[in-house]
């Protein structure tokens, strides 16, 4: 546990924190101190909610403790105290700010997020700090109650009104334990989730959801939805206490469209039908109980309605007239079917006038109604649906807030829907389609009218009203919220705390480039005019399929929208695009419904997670769950696909009316207010979208992965400055979409180098080549494994709607795999020798004078002796013959490699001795920060600038040149250059320098290649030594003359040229062809390999059965470039390319001396000859 004080407030964290977290929770003191709102955005990953925990908990602990301090100081007097030191409470005043302060002034904080299954991991989080305060979840019946009869119930809002029958009249058991079972212990110092209450509930047989209720009283931190604290209904319902208290909205990003969603309204038809036919319902079954001669033709009057507890048939009829006059004013508007009827937000009380619904009467009709809604849910045998009822009683709560006085009543209502528009329209198909599945209803069902729609187009009308509340501040915090001043624009209160946050990752880790043209050219846009065009459909096919080869593991790819997904999907199945992406990654889609969403992620996470398979790509939408709230951590989410942008619907008539809204307020042009115009809310829309989407791929600070934004639009400056302000600075344009798979294969390739993954092996496999062959240990490991899947599994039961997340055994490896994984990381790590100046100086000069080293040196040789071993083995095996000879060659080499070793080291110690004696220890030690900071970075420029010390007295530029010897290779040719232009001599600088180790030993490699051939020819040109009518019985294909008229290889080079070419030409067809060509022609002239690479990739990838053709082309590919080629062919095709497994390959070898072994040629011949003898 770390210790750390941040603006006065000692904050204690888990464990040392980043910069970035150290930033974020100052502001979040910041914004507690002062009383000031705050819109704080901090990339998942960083440990934004563990920090807003802590940073908040610790201001609290302090506020508490300032109280303490001040009561001390009153009762001392001024006498001396400790102000360090937290005493209990003394019961007397202090101070914030200029306002008196007491305990009970201590504020509650209310954390509020999406949904519980978040809120479940939140309340994970404040488990791993050193905070324990009371806390509180507030839920619904629908997740609380554990009363079976009441649970049998099919409406939510039926359920509610048996329970409340149920505690009226003292009939649940469960919640007459509430008062007792609420002062436990245990309960009161726990910190219980939903799931954690229920369970309490039923091993106490107390009522889980009334027991919360109760704690909330006592509770330091309330967690809850966010959505109760914005719809005033629930907000009521929940009995929530606002003034003074902190409210936190985590992933605040949805906060905007909840806060419009919870306070508008969509009345249908079938909802006013349903309501009537439930009353009449009610009518017949109390009929039955008034006698024949009781008079039903009293006048209406409203005022007149029953409040009492007991409701008479008269009020019942009243209330059915009120229906009737609601359905009649609703469809007296003549609506065109393709569009409404728009009014003003103030028109909603002149309509709902003409059903005697006013301020005067909204109570008296509301309690009626409550009355009605009871009475049915109490009669036995009878179920209807009084989901219409119960909608009439949320309309009346919305439209009739606030109490005005008479002469107030005008300003009250132009208040309250200064945000609103009223919307009347006709039904469309899909409410149709949803009204047939109340069965108890068939007749209101077909019920055809107008739909009364009242809707609120700005968040502030919300915010604002918990700020009226008196709040202490409100904090909006979410990994994508950006851009800010959009965002805070909306909120039409003051935010003046903001910070948008960088990430917690270093450049390796992340890979961003815009993919404008898919491999055939064409430009990728999911514009109106575009995203149905079939060429761009079967551009972005290309794109997607050739990206699911080079991106490992989990690849997620992101729609704008159902409609859009489904169609391209479709299209790609019947062109062949699905077969080629499911032969890669099997594909998994995503679902519109929900109930079979939790089958379809899990059967992606079992494919990602299966060692036989190469991963799974997952297609979801924007705005969908996968995209808001799912942890697709490490493997699970490799690399996201951005198909377009997301922008919504424009012809959706809350969408045309939205931006028409925020077009007459920017007119307005208010004092000190700025509204967004409509096509700035319009993009900002999309964008955001996009970003949520985004934020999948990086979940941690050891994750990785990449990003395409797969859009020409991308390329823009402006869409590119609303991306996250931790993306932007990684973002790459590239020309061609060769060069995208050239640099994400080298992303990928080094992230994993330095990142390994642990091959996913299924148990009992693995675990014998890990641990040791001591079968004991082989338990430990199976069993240790076994009882976290359990765990893991039993987590998934226990919490449904949390995501369940498959866990990567090399990253958790746990018992005796893991020490064995350690262990072996730990010799290779720690054994070894320094090989370079930037290891010695890291490691320290001790690691030197340690006797101990030799042992380990001595294991690491063997390690590495065995492990040449292993590769030259193979390596004869394909060549043929000669193992024993080859394995001594190689140990030899093994050996003289270890002394060459031994030099460098000896090297190392005697270039640190000789710098120490010729600089004092400031500069010495400059220089080896340096280089220190050189080896983490890379960078060139600080080692430059430090050891230019050395380049200033004639007697240390021999010291300056000495350096040249530790540079990387990339870096000799510049540090030549700068020693020549500092101490007016160079380095010795040569071409071969410039070669990583890899490129030198592929060069020492062809070197051999050409002098073997070179030599087997020769040995078979002396033909004056053999006589070849003896050899090939007088054939001519292996006499003297032509043998010295044309070698072997040269026809058959040319042969292979030959027939590539015209397997090209067939394949791509002339104009395809010629672009290829002039490809080829320029390379052999400026020698341009990513040029080379980006035609050829865009040329051979369109189609799976030209990969072939991508192979082959191995032959054209320059010496100094076939590493890379070959690594280019390893990324891109999933597997090693081998003379073995391509025929076509291994004959363009012979001609070429392309990837095969010096020895094929040679082998070929033989053979050849042999079979001739045979014949």
């Amino acid at each position: 546990m770390t210790s750390l004080n941040l603006k006065g407030v000692n904050v204690n964290f888990p464990f040392t924190p980043y910069e970035c977290q150290k930033d974020y929770m100052s502001k979040v003191i910041e914004c507690l101190q002062k009383k000031e709102n705050g819109v704080l955005e901090s990339p998942t990953g960083t440990g934004k909610t563990l920090c807003l925990l802590c940073a908040t908990l610790a201001w609290r602990e302090h506020f508490r403790d300032s109280i303490s301090a001040s009561k001390i100081a009153d009762k001392l007097k001024g006498q001396e105290m400790f102000p360090n030191t937290p005493l209990a409470s003394w019961g007397t005043a202090a101070t914030d700010g200029d306002k008196p302060a007491y305990y009970t002034d201590i504020p509650k904080i209310i954390y509020a997020s999406r949904t519980h299954s978040q809120l479940a991991q939140v309340i994970n989080e404040l488990k791993n700090t050193s905070y324990r305060p009371k806390v509180c979840v507030l839920g619904s019946r629908e997740q609380l109650c554990i009363n079976q009869e009441v649970m049998r119930q099919e409406s939510n809002h039926i359920k509610v009104h048996m329970c409340r029958q149920k505690v009226s009249t003292r009939s649940c058991l469960y919640y007459n334990n509430v008062e007792e079972k609420s002062t436990d212990r245990d309960l009161v110092n726990s910190i219980l989730d939903v799931e954690d209450l229920v369970k309490f509930g039923n091993r106490q047989k107390v009522c889980p959801y009334y027991l919360s209720r109760s704690l909330k009283q006592q509770a330091d931190v309330i967690f809850m939805p966010y959505n109760y604290l914005l719809d005033p209904k629930s907000r009521r319902a929940h009995n929530i206490e606002l003034n003074g208290a902190v409210v936190i909205f985590d992933e605040a990003h949805n906060v905007e469209k909840t806060c419009e969603e919870s306070t508008s309204f969509d009345l249908t038809p079938y909802d006013v039908a349903s309501a009537i036919t439930a009353v009449d319902r009610l009518l017949v079954e109390q009929a039955k109980e008034v006698s024949q001669g009781d008079s039903l033709t009293e006048d209406l009057n409203v005022e007149s309605l029953s409040s009492g507890s007991k409701i008479d048939i008269n009020t019942i009829a009243q209330i059915k007239q009120i229906l009737l006059d609601l359905e009649a004013a609703i469809d007296s508007y003549e609506v065109p079917s393709d569009k409404g009827i728009t009014k003003p937000g103030i028109f909603i009380y002149e309509l709902l006038e003409r059903a005697h619904l006013t301020y005067n009467t909204k109570a008296d009709i509301h309690d009626a109604l409550e009355q009605i809604i009871g009475c049915l849910t109490g009669l036995p045998g009878i179920f209807l649906s009084t989901a219409g009822l119960q909608k009439l009683v949320d309309i009346i709560q919305l439209v009739f807030c606030g109490e005005p006085s008479d002469q107030d009543k005008q300003k009250q209502k132009e208040f309250n829907t200064a945000h609103f528009k009223v919307h009347i329209h006709r039904e469309n198909s899909y409410q149709k389609k949803k009204q047939t599945s109340d069965l108890w209803s068939a007749s209101s069902s077909k019920k055809q009218g107008n739909i009364l729609s009242y809707w609120c187009f700005s968040p502030g009308f919300s915010m604002q009203d918990l700020v009226n509340q008196r709040v202490r501040c409100i904090i909006l915090t979410s990994g994508t919220l950006s851009p800010l001043t959009s965002f805070t624009s909306e909120m039409r209160i003051k935010f003046p705390v903001l910070l948008e946050n960088g990430h917690v990752i270093d450049r390796d880790q992340i890979f961003v480039s815009v993919i404008d043209r898919g491999p055939d050219g064409v430009l990728l846009s999911s514009a109106f005019d575009r995203r149905f065009d079939p060429d761009n459909m079967a551009s972005l096919g290309n794109t997607v399929a050739n990206l699911s080869r080079v991106v490992p593991h989990g690849l997620l790819v992101f729609f704008p929208s159902f409609p859009l997904m489904e169609k391209t999907l479709e299209f790609w199945r019947a062109n062949g695009h699905t077969d080629r992406i499911e032969n890669r990654k099997p594909m998994f889609v995503e679902p519109k419904r929900k109930g079979t969403f939790n089958e379809v992620i899990d059967g992606y996470y079992n494919k990602v997670n299966d060692p036989a398979s190469q991963g799974g790509s997952f297609f979801a939408v924007c705005r969908g769950k996968a995209s808001e709230g799912l942890d697709f951590a490490d493997t699970f989410g490799r690399g996201v696909i951005i198909t377009g942008l997301p922008f919504p619907p424009k012809f959706d008539p809350r969408v045309i009316l939205k931006m028409q809204f925020l077009d007459e307020m920017s007119r307005k042009k208010a004092p000190g207010v700025r509204y967004l115009s409509g096509q700035e809310w319009y993009k900002q829309q999309a964008f955001r979208a996009v970003n949520q989407a985004i934020g999948r791929v990086i979940r941690h600070k050891d994750d990785y992965g990449a990003i395409f934004l797969c859009d020409q639009r991308f390329k823009n400056f402006d869409a590119r400055a609303q991306l996250p302000s931790w993306v932007k600075p990684y973002v790459r344009l590239y020309e061609g979409f060769g060069n995208v798979v050239r640099d994400v294969s080298q992303f990928f390739r080094v992230a994993q180098k330095i990142r390994p993954v642990i091959l996913k092996t299924p148990a009992g496999e693995n675990l014998p080549a890990k641990c040791s062959s001591n079968t004991s240990s082989f338990s430990s490991c199976s069993s240790s494994e076994s009882y976290h899947t359990q765990k893991a599994k039993a987590l998934d039961a226990h919490l449904p709607s949390l995501k369940r997340r498959k866990l990567d055994d090399h990253c958790r490896a746990t018992g005796m795999a893991k020490i064995c994984i350690d262990y072996e990381c730990e010799v290779q790590e720690s054994q070894r020798k320094p090989a370079n100046l930037l290891d010695a100086l890291e490691r320290g000069d001790r690691h030197w004078e340690d006797n101990s080293d030799a042992v380990g040196e001595e294991k690491a040789n063997h390690l590495s002796t065995l492990s040449l071993q292993y590769d030259k083995r193979i390596e004869d095996e394909l060549r043929g013959g000669k193992r024993k000879i080859k394995l001594i060659q190689e140990q030899k080499v093994s050996v003289s490699e270890d002394v060459s070793e031994e030099c460098k080291a000896s090297k190392v110690k005697q270039f640190l001795a000789d710098m120490k004696k010729s600089l004092s220890k400031v500069s010495f030690d400059h220089i080896v920060e340096a280089l220190q900071s050189y080896k983490k970075t890379d960078d060139l420029s600080v080692l430059l600038t430090e050891t230019a010390v050395l380049a200033e007295d004639p007697n240390t530029h021999s010291l300056l040149r000495g350096f040249y010897q530790f540079v990387r290779p990339h870096h000799k040719t510049t540090f030549d250059e700068k020693c020549q232009e500092l101490t007016g001599q160079g380095c010795g600088y040569k071409p071969e320098h410039s070669l990583s180790k890899d490129e030198k030993k592929a060069v020492i490699l062809q070197s051999a290649v050409e002098r073997q051939v070179v030599g087997a020819q020769n040995s078979m040109s002396t033909g004056s030594q053999l006589d070849t009518q003896q050899l090939n019985k007088g054939g001519r294909h292996l006499s003297q003359q032509g043998l010295k008229a044309a070698p072997a290889g040269s026809d058959k080079k040319n042969e292979v040229h030959t027939a590539f070419l015209a397997d090209v030409k067939k394949a791509l067809g002339a104009e395809k062809s010629a672009q290829l060509f002039q490809a080829i022609r320029s390379y052999k002239k400026t020698d341009h390999y990513d040029n080379l690479v980006t035609t050829v990739v865009s040329l051979f990838t369109e189609r799976d059965e030209n990969i072939n053709l991508l192979i082959r082309f191995g032959g054209f590919v320059r010496p100094h470039h076939k590493k890379q080629y070959r690594e280019m062919l390893d990324d891109l095709i999933g597997q090693p390319i081998s003379t073995a497994d391509s025929p076509t390959l291994s004959e363009e070898q012979q001609g070429a001396a392309s990837f095969s072994p010096p020895l094929k040629t040679q082998s070929k011949i033989s053979s050849f000859v042999s079979s001739d003898q045979r014949n």
